[in-house]
C-alpha cells in the first residue's frame, strides 16, 4: 500500500494545518480521511489542508476533501484548501468546486479568509504570521 505523508501543524485551540505530500488517490484518500476525522474527535474543526506537494488527485481523493468538509461544517467548523497546484485548481473548476474550495496561495492567506482562526491565533499564539513562521508554513 502507498502512503501519503500528513504533517500536523496544531492543534490551536480548535484549529491545525494539515501538511499533504504525495498522490492522494484510491489507495492513499483513506489515509487522509483518518486524518481529518482523527482531529475532528478531538475537536479541531477548523482544518486548512497545505496541498503545495501534493502531486496527484483523483475522485476520491476530492470526495476525502468534500465529506471532510461536510463532517467539519457538522461541528461548526471549516476546511480550506492553501497552496493548490495548477493541476489541482483546474480539477476543482472542471467539478465546480473552485467556489466551494477557492484557492488560497498561502497557508497564511487561507487562514487569514477565516475570522474564526485570526482570532484564535491572536489569542492564543501571536497572530497569523508569527504562527505560520514558527511552525515554518508558507
Amino acid at each position: 500500500m502507498r502512503d501519503i505523508e500528513v504533517e500536523v501543524a496544531g492543534p490551536v485551540g480548535d484549529c491545525a494545518v494539515i501538511k499533504v505530500a504525495g498522490e492522494i488517490d484510491v489507495f492513499t484518500a483513506p489515509q487522509l480521511r483518518e486524518h481529518v476525522l482523527d482531529l475532528a474527535a478531538k475537536g479541531v474543526v477548523h482544518i486548512v489542508a497545505d496541498m503545495g506537494a501534493v502531486e496527484f488527485l483523483d475522485s476520491t481523493g476530492l470526495g476525502v476533501l468534500v465529506g471532510g468538509l461536510k463532517r467539519l461544517r457538522m461541528q461548526e467548523g471549516s476546511l480550506a484548501l492553501a497552496r493548490t497546484t495548477d493541476r489541482i485548481q483546474r480539477i476543482l473548476r472542471i467539478t465546480g468546486l473552485s467556489a466551494v474550495f477557492p484557492g488560497n496561495p498561502s497557508v497564511a492567506a487561507a487562514i487569514e479568509a477565516n475570522p474564526h482562526w485570526v482570532r484564535t491565533l491572536e489569542r492564543k499564539a501571536g497572530g497569523v504570521e508569527e504562527w505560520c513562521r514558527q511552525n515554518s508554513l508558507s
